[in-house]
């Protein structure tokens, strides 16, 4: 593959945004994934419904056409109803990329006020038993009760955001003890990672690692060690807590080592096939967003030379450029392979990554007005 070229990650810019502009006007909810090249829907959002607004957001940043900043507010009201969503701990997915990111470039505080009563529905899911924020199902319901997943990593920014805004370090308080809890049970001995761990609610004990989306309880599913890798290094930017950022390095390295000569990550580092089984393009731009943050964390521009090249090669061997019929811009991706949902598709979190990844190295200025890539401690 050829070395990383700024000139490959600002044409890829541009053809994200083109494809933007042009779907925009015809899309009826949030995009959750592709059936033959064309975007499905979710009318409430399910857990992605924060990705279009801030794909949006990011093509406004990138482009200043206020078309892009009109579809983002609109798109970004329509979450309203999720603020008192109690049943998912994604609400950072939800909130973060379009309602804290609204409320940064508009400066509207119905935006702020909206994230922060978000942030108050997530830290009812807290477990102090266990000292973790569950994963899945309603409150109430047994099942699952006990499960944590490593993707909640990425939804602790938004009670990070929530202590800041209302100097209430109780949401914080719960960030850290969960992250804390994921830092000890989550990476192995390599720095590999499995996609669950589970606990008994009722006396906080663990009970050992399993997986839904990886292939198994003891493999490494390539999108969830990319959650890792980026939730806690912005766990470290948040609290100057440097075992936060020795964890995120840990699980770098992992990943790091774990790539193929393309560039792509395979969509588990340990499914038998790999390293020559299918794709998900998702993970590479979700780790190229978390390498570049985990390189200016760090201090190690290594870091930051690996994301050029996965930010190269997604966009040199990933985009739909070759298609006529693709609403998406991001091919290859891969949602569930043990469920056999979502096998080379498109997906909504691999456009917006794509696009947050590459601004970070062409614009960082703009991308940090976006989501705030500070160190706070």
């Amino acid at each position: 593959m050829a070395a990383p070229n700024l000139s490959t990650l600002s044409a890829a810019a541009d053809y994200a945004v083109a494809k933007v502009r042009a779907v925009a006007p015809r899309v009826t909810g949030f995009p959750v994934g592709t059936k033959f090249e064309k975007w499905t829907y979710s009318q409430n959002g399910d857990w992605v419904g924060g990705f279009w607004p801030g794909t949006l957001w990011m093509a406004w940043l990138h482009t200043g056409d206020t078309a892009f900043r009109t579809w983002a507010l609109e798109s970004a009201a329509k979450l309203a109803p999720r603020q008192t969503d109690t049943a998912t701990h994604d609400l950072g997915f939800l909130f973060y990329p379009s309602w804290v990111t609204a409320w940064r470039l508009t400066g509207d505080a119905s935006w702020r006020t909206g994230a922060v009563r978000a942030a108050d529905s997530l830290i009812q899911r807290y477990n102090p038993r266990g000292h973790f924020i569950r994963a899945w199902g309603a409150l109430g319901d047994p099942a699952n009760a006990g499960r944590v997943i490593i993707d909640t990593m990425m939804n602790l920014d938004l009670l990070a955001f929530a202590s800041k805004q209302t100097g209430d370090q109780k949401y914080l308080n719960i960030a850290v003890e969960h992250a804390k809890t994921a830092q000890r049970v989550f990476p192995r001995a390599d720095g590999s990672i499995p996609h669950v761990f589970d606990f008994n609610p009722d006396t906080g004990a663990a009970i050992g690692p399993n997986t839904v989306q990886g292939y198994s309880p003891t493999s490494a599913w390539s999108r969830g060690q990319a959650w890792g890798i980026y939730g806690f290094t912005t766990m470290y930017r948040r609290t100057g807590n440097a075992e936060f950022l020795t964890t995120a390095r840990r699980l770098a390295d992992f990943a790091v080592a774990a790539l193929t000569p393309d560039s792509v990550p395979v969509w588990d580092y340990r499914a038998p096939q790999a390293p020559n089984d299918i794709k998900d393009a998702s993970a590479g731009a979700i780790m190229a967003c978390g390498l570049l943050d985990l390189a200016a964390a760090s201090g190690r521009p290594a870091y930051r030379d690996v994301a050029l090249r996965l930010l190269t090669a997604l966009s040199e061997t990933c985009l739909t450029k070759n298609s006529t019929r693709a609403e998406a811009v991001v091919a290859r991706c891969t949602r569930n392979r043990p469920a056999e949902d979502g096998i080379e598709v498109s997906l909504p979190y691999a456009d917006y990554y794509l696009l947050e990844g590459i601004l970070r190295v062409l614009r960082p200025n703009d991308v940090d007005r976006a989501i705030d890539l500070s160190t706070w401690a």
